[in-house]
């Protein structure tokens, strides 16, 4: 990722210097070379940004039309103390003028447009993609557009409902550098897509599998039956939601108590983020990206779940059968 054989300038070089002496100059240029795009912006997304605004990225464009409300500002921290300052504007253009003060270095600039109408040529500008809180035709239409253009655009998808949260990462065919006993190895890493991953019967899933899968897949399901936007379920839901679920672990071969309804209540119930594990799942996304930018350290592969109630972020390698 990012263009090969471009330097630093002087000006970046002591912006960055405390980073550069972490991780070194080649994945700093990297960084400072490199295109992100991240559509949906909520409380997760809005850290994820911040975190990747400050490490130094060459450019990032936002899309979210949604005009600006209280509700849409509960885990945004980039909200202005004046709302006279956000009357009319749309979540994007909000977030773009607050992430331009962080770091004047990086190009911030908004897309219109719904997610779903930008066809593959649209992301072969960038190097990565961030989607969050989309359909679950949405996901699975942009990750295969990602993965039709010749060069790799690195796909991530980042959901946080209540006081959980995942991120799906797609790599495609994927090579980095580690450390082993004072030597440098190359590793390479092969990556399913999201419909392949979700794809894969429950069943040949490992038993201690987090639950939160399940729950998020029976969920993510119901919202598309329904024709529901992403969060827009209730406690009312539930008795439909169970029978979705019994049906969904009566083909998958799976048993009903792996996706307890404490899960689904607490999933359901709260149609707002939880601030604290937005920061945490938007700290762990933005360290995901630096790694597949930057070619350093062991990436994900390709689930990580965080669950507020026992503190414990798990991840899962979902990846389908000839992976």
């Amino acid at each position: 990722m990012g263009t090969e054989g471009e330097q630093l300038t002087e000006q970046e070089t002591a912006i960055y210097d405390r980073q550069i002496r972490v991780w070194g100059v080649d994945a700093q240029r990297r960084l400072s070379k490199s295109n992100v795009f991240v559509s949906g912006l909520k409380g997760t997304s809005v850290e994820f940004c911040k975190n990747i605004v400050l490490a130094g990225v060459g450019s990032l464009t936002l899309n979210d039309d949604r005009l600006v409300t209280e509700d849409l500002l509960f885990a945004n921290f980039l909200t202005p103390p004046d709302e006279n300052d956000f009357r009319g504007k749309s979540v994007a253009e909000l977030c773009c003028d607050s992430l331009k003060d962080f770091n004047p270095m990086v190009s911030v600039s908004v897309e219109k447009g719904a997610l779903s109408i930008f066809d593959a040529d649209f992301f072969q500008k960038f190097d990565v993609v961030v989607v969050n809180c989309c359909s679950l035709l949405t996901k699975k239409s942009v990750n295969a557009k990602c993965r039709k253009l010749p060069k790799r655009v690195a796909f991530y998808s980042v959901e946080c409902r209540d006081s959980c949260g995942e991120i799906f990462v797609d790599l495609q065919n994927f090579s980095y550098c580690k450390k082993k006993n004072e030597e440098t190895i190359e590793c390479k890493l092969h990556y399913p897509s999201f419909e392949e991953a979700i794809a894969v019967p429950w069943r040949s899933l490992p038993k201690r599998m987090s639950k939160l899968y399940y729950a998020m897949r029976v969920i993510e399901r119901f919202e598309e039956l329904e024709g529901r936007n992403p969060g827009e379920t209730s406690v009312d839901d539930l008795p439909n939601v169970q029978k979705l679920r019994k049906e969904l672990c009566e083909a998958h071969c799976l048993n009903e108590s792996h996706i307890p309804d404490s899960l689904l209540r607490r999933l359901m119930a709260s149609t707002s983020e939880f601030p604290p594990v937005c920061a945490i799942v938007g700290g762990i996304l933005g360290q995901e990206v630096i790694k597949a930018i930057s070619g350093k350290g062991d990436p994900l592969k390709n689930f990580f779940f965080f669950d507020a109630m026992d503190g414990k972020g798990i991840i899962e390698d979902i990846s389908n059968v000839n992976s």
